[in-house]
């Protein structure tokens, strides 16, 4: 493993070898080569077996890419309702604070006697 590389926990591992299973499946389906899709979204073959291998190291991008032309419906949604997912996620996410604050406490309560 590489200096700066976290290992997966057991649950990644599991949904990186689903996801890679869809994406072979997907694949043969469509009767492509591995050069093919990666042609079609811009990657090497080599990368598509990363992929297919279920490789924790293939950028979540080029993953999700890779599923998406071979037609595996990502989080269970497709076309118009992962974008309304999509949108529904960011009106969420704007209602956080952009700061979180800690809340003040009436005294020092850290533990520390300095």
């Amino acid at each position: 493993m590489a200096k700066n590389e976290v290992a997966p926990t057991r649950t990644a591992n599991d949904a990186l070898a689903v996801l890679a299973a869809q994406v072979r499946l997907a694949r043969h389906h469509k009767n492509w080569t591995a050069a093919e899709l990666g042609a079609r979204i811009g990657v090497s073959a080599r990368t598509i077996t990363s992929i297919e291998k279920g490789s924790p190291g293939v950028a979540v991008g080029t993953v999700l890419s890779a599923a998406s032309v071979v037609g595996v419906p990502l989080f269970g949604a497709s076309g118009e309702e992962l974008a309304r997912l999509r949108r529904r996620g960011e009106e969420r996410v704007a209602l956080i604070p952009t700061r979180e604050y800690q809340p003040r406490s009436g005294g020092d309560s850290d533990g520390l006697d300095f």
